[in-house]
């Protein structure tokens, strides 16, 4: 995007340098955190040199075929496997029966006892729900054999009726009959009282919003590769949260955790999708384990989009009470997520992002909203980028515009006005219910990105465009404000090694997606050891053999918890290097002072770090904290909409946003570039459409539309670190995800103010040339 017009500013220059230096003061000789260091890991990809999960290979590998069902809902009468059996280099089709006591896949985060009975067993058992849903496992001496055996097996499927979306659920077939109900659950936000509150408002407005199913559509596809070697299993492909996938799998095989190797290789792009536990992860161990021989299996494009995890899907009734002046009294609500045909790993974590993050940075002092989780005969949800707060940030924006209209409040001034001031920090959201969880903000003035994000917009200059038919195109301009929550906890383990020529390897529990993390890692460990850039031999990451626990990289969480743990391990490290140094010139620890590489004692005495490293010198750090970090923002968009077509040009689109403490510009700004388009792409472009019999009717990259490099050709972005997180050594914040929170609400926003001379309100993404089309026809019929 370097030729978009896309940037990323370091703004210091906001706040006076007295109220900075308490942490900037702190920081080493070398400084290397802060600047734009180029990405350490892109040489070898850019040489060809890098290793994917399909670059691996094994003597005798074997390669698996997923054979899925091609119905949405359906009783399993009979499989059989005979003719494919029969085939030449077939060395087995798997189904339930030959697993036995087949297992389900634990949910890993939002544990809730009433989610249990709608886990996913690893391979369909007597039902299938969802086309897509694992039947059998080909492994053959090739992938093309195992593909045409796996058309040789004859599976008699009765079919169900289909629970095609939300409404269905709520009345129609069961899809689990022990359950009494398609309602997997609900998770409430609740902070005051909102039913009060609205009985006492001046103004009230009810609305109801939908954002669209999609997904996280990475350029590498999932992929694994499973070998056994005297009881140990080593499972090549792991990403994301390798350790607590191997302990589901661990469990799940009935071997201990430590017969279990989990290696990250590279990853072309994860998004929140890649990395959880899905039925592969168990069939292609179970699989290898079998036959006595590695096995590889490699997703292809239709496979991702009918099986790897769907997100967003929720429909919102949504109401806001006001006094006259705009200040907001309330929120309350009631949102139906479809969560698809099963509570996956992280299934919940959308709805509840919904839920508690509903309010934003604005003060909201009561809340009640309840999220309903709805099973249906679709690819269960997961995670991606901005899980719920994307859709939450939607809902929310739309009505905060819908209520200055009404109450003839410019929309700047209503936020202006009710944006959560730095006196008030840290300031509660509202609290689950059913979780019991809890959260506040840290720090920040969240009217400082709010200016300079109109600022650089050019507000004022632009804001008589609103409405306007220029050139037969009508203009638009919205603005919005959000934050992100990150550095999920509990800990993080990093480990550092003194090599034998003096250079230090970085061991971390944190995970790569292609987030750019050898080079941020490689930042943070070279200033906490005082030590050059080229001093690192390496960073090694995501592998369950590189540190002793790790929890991975999630909910942008790696620089803060990770880097936290670097910084520590890096501390225990020196005082290691000076407890050997000591030894060996035959003074105090204390009089050791290490610079160059080399540590010194008194009377000009020194060896250098090659020398100890003989001693065989590392040392283990952690971080550990239940407190989150919520760096903050606001984006504004320029749009013009063609009334005559429905198509948007995004004309001008400008972010800022204040991380805390940045590491490296540079790859925030690919975080954040590229986090606005993959929320424009949601905006404008992708929806996974099903049809009433639960085909999907958009399943390959011809149907299923993608941005491309020229569609929003200017993208602006403005970093700010103004505001330290208070609670991690770094100062830092998550960074990965805000990008894409407030892009749905932004536009949505944009072209309502572009076309509301024309009566039109859009209340559904995606924003579509044919949806606004029909907004701006049925406008016409009524005017």
């Amino acid at each position: 995007m370097e030729g978009s017009g896309a940037q990323v500013r370091r703004a210091d220059r906001l706040r006076p340098m007295s109220q900075r230096s308490h942490w900037r003061a702190a920081r080493p000789a070398n400084a290397l955190i802060g600047s734009p260091i180029e990405r350490v890991e892109d040489l070898r990809f850019l040489r060809g040199k890098g290793e994917y999960v399909d670059d691996v290979t094994r003597p005798g590998l074997l390669h698996a075929v997923i054979l899925r069902s091609s119905l949405a809902h359906g009783r399993i009468v009979a499989i059989d496997t005979g003719a494919a059996l029969a085939r030449s280099g077939v060395h087995a089709v798997i189904t339930a029966a030959d697993i036995g006591g087949v297992p389900t896949i634990p949910l890993r985060q939002e544990q809730l006892e009433a989610f249990r009975p709608f886990e996913q067993p690893v391979i369909a058992t007597g039902t299938v729900r969802y086309v897509g849903e694992p039947v059998a496992v080909v492994v053959a001496d090739s992938a093309a054999l195992a593909e045409d055996a796996a058309e040789a097996v004859t599976i008699d499927i009765a079919s169900l009726p289909v629970v095609a979306d939300r409404a269905t659920a709520e009345r129609g077939t069961l899809l689990f009959g022990q359950t009494g109900s398609n309602l997997a659950g609900t998770l409430t936000a609740v902070k005051g009282d909102a039913d009060a509150a609205f009985r006492a408002a001046a103004y009230v407005r009810r609305e109801q919003f939908q954002v669209q199913r999609h997904t996280a559509v990475p350029m590498e596809l999932r992929g694994i590769v499973a070998e056994w070697n005297d009881g140990r299993l080593t499972f090549h492909g792991a990403a994301k949260v390798p350790f607590p996938n191997r302990r589901i799998l661990a469990k799940q095989l009935g071997v201990p955790e430590a017969a279990v190797r989990m290696v990250e290789n590279d990853v072309g792009g994860g998004f929140g999708v890649r990395g959880e536990f899905y039925p592969e992860d168990f069939l292609i161990p179970f699989a290898a384990r079998l036959i006595g021989r590695p096995v590889k299996w490699i997703e292809d494009r239709r496979e991702h989009l009918i099986a790897t995890n769907h997100a967003r899907d929720v429909a919102c009734e949504l109401e806001i009470a006001c006094d006259q002046d705009g200040t907001i009294l309330a929120l309350r609500g009631h949102a139906k997520a479809d969560v698809g045909a099963y509570l996956r790993t992280n299934g919940a974590t959308g709805a509840r992002n919904t839920a508690q993050i509903l309010s934003g940075p604005y003060r909201v002092p009561n809340i009640h909203m309840r999220v309903s989780l709805l099973v249906t005969n679709k690819t269960p949800v997961g995670t991606y980028r901005g899980p719920g707060r994307f859709e939450a940030d939607f809902f929310r924006e739309r009505l905060f515009d819908m209520a200055a209209n009404d109450l003839g409040i410019d929309p700047v001034a209503f936020r202006r006005r009710n944006l959560i001031a730095e006196t008030e920090m840290p300031y509660p959201l509202a609290r689950v219910v059913e979780l019991n969880l809890a959260t506040q903000t840290d720090s920040g003035d969240y009217r400082v990105t709010l200016e300079r994000c109109l600022e650089e917009i050019g507000w004022a200059a632009k804001s008589p465009l609103q409405g306007s038919l220029v050139d037969g195109r009508r203009h638009g301009l919205a603005v919005g404000c959000y934050f992100e929550g990150g550095a999920s906890g509990p800990s993080e383990a990093a480990r550092l090694v003194l090599e034998r020529d003096g250079a230090v390897s970085v061991y971390v529990g944190s995970s790569a997606n292609g987030q750019g993390l050898e080079t941020v890692f490689s930042q943070i460990a070279a200033d906490a050891l005082e030590l050059p850039l080229d001093c690192i031999r390496g960073v090694f990451h995501g592998s369950t053999d590189c540190v002793r626990e790790g929890f991975g990289s999630y909910s942008s969480r790696s620089v803060v918890m990770g880097g936290s743990a670097i910084i520590d391990a890096a501390g225990k490290l020196r005082e290691a290097i000076r407890t050997a140094a000591a030894r060996r010139l035959g003074c105090a620890a204390g009089d050791i002072v290490l610079a160059d590489g080399a540590a010194r004692g008194p009377e000009r005495s020194a060896i250098s770090f090659a020398d100890l490293a003989a001693d065989e010198i590392s040392a283990e750090g952690s971080y550990a904290s239940a407190k989150r970090t919520y760096s903050y923002g606001a984006h504004a968009a320029h749009v013009a909409v063609d009334p005559r077509t429905g198509a948007v040009e995004v004309i001008d689109y400008v972010a800022v946003e204040d991380v805390g403490r940045i590491i490296n510009p540079a790859t925030l700004h690919g975080q954040a570039v590229g986090a606005i388009v993959q929320g424009l792409g949601g905006v404008f472009l992708e929806h996974l459409v099903y049809d009433a019999e639960g085909q999907l009717l958009t399943g390959s990259l011809a149907d299923y539309l993608m941005p491309t490099a020229n569609d929003f050709p200017v993208i602006r972005a403005v970093a700010l670190e103004e505001s330290p997180a208070p609670h991690n050594p770094l100062g830092a914040k998550g960074a990965g995800e805000g990008g894409i929170i407030p892009v749905g609400g932004v536009i949505a926003n944009a072209v309502a103010a572009a076309l509301r001379p024309l009566g039109v309100e859009p209340r559904e993404l995606p924003l579509s040339p044919p949806r606004l089309w029909a907004l701006i026809a049925g406008a016409r019929r009524r005017g």
